[in-house]
């Protein structure tokens, strides 16, 4: 693979892959390689990446780098862990010092940053045509104690905001895509205790969220809401 950078003889020497598609290791395996990077093993399934991180640890051999996808399709295994954002925070609870790389396909702004607001990760790529560039890239970084985003995602965070909605506002706007008139959110929300449920509230909410996205009506509000994937 054709790097744009000079690869370092220092690396890391021990690496866990908890990824689920057999090309995606491949070429991940292959850049490992390239990376100097030898002890590496790959799990398919979360529960399996469990089990070699706790014989690591007995022993006394630990992984120093985690790369882990966040979804995993459904098979005939029953596994207790099932997605990549619990397997990260179980790792981490076990070893804080753990280096972190996200490589997934889920690159919304909004689930970006509320992954990267907990603290586990050092680094989040997107798989995309440069993803196993910009993970090695990330490797390198991360090894020399940065962080690391792939370029797209790094654009959205250097906007002045990342949109994202209370659970609050995601009811609202849910309830309002679901044909609900402004009166009938207010008795809902007075029924089952959400606060706050007056009328004048809702309406200053809507006001303040339709500024807050540059929304021309509440339709159009909602219309983003649903395109961004916030509700």
């Amino acid at each position: 693979m054709d790097y744009s950078f000079k690869i370092n003889r220092k690396m890391f020497k021990k690496v866990l892959v908890a990824e689920d598609i057999d090309s995606i290791n491949v070429g991940i395996a292959t850049m490992l390689k390239d990376l100097n990077i030898k002890n590496v093993a790959h799990c398919q399934y979360c529960d399996d990446a469990l089990v070699k991180f706790k014989k690591a640890q007995y022993d006394k051999e630990p992984y120093e780098l985690l790369i882990c996808d966040l979804s995993f399709k459904k098979s005939h295994r029953k596994d207790q862990i099932t997605t990549g954002k619990e397997l990260i925070k179980m790792l981490i609870a076990e070893q804080p010092d753990l280096k972190v790389i996200v490589f997934s396909v889920d690159d919304h702004p909004k689930r970006v940053k509320e992954l990267w607001g907990t603290g586990c990760l050092n680094g989040y790529v997107d798989k995309n045509r440069w993803g196993l560039k910009n993970l090695a890239t990330g490797i390198q970084k991360i090894y020399n104690g940065e962080t690391y985003m792939s370029p797209a995602i790094e654009s959205q965070f250097k906007k002045k905001k990342v949109l994202s909605v209370s659970n609050y506002d995601n009811k609202l706007l849910s309830l309002l895509a679901d044909g609900y008139s402004q009166e009938e959110i207010e008795q809902y929300f007075k029924k089952h205790k959400i606060s706050p449920s007056s009328r004048s509230s809702i309406e200053k909410r809507l006001k303040d969220l339709r500024v807050d996205f540059g929304a021309k009506t509440t339709i159009h509000l909602v219309m983003m809401a649903k395109n961004l994937k916030l509700i």
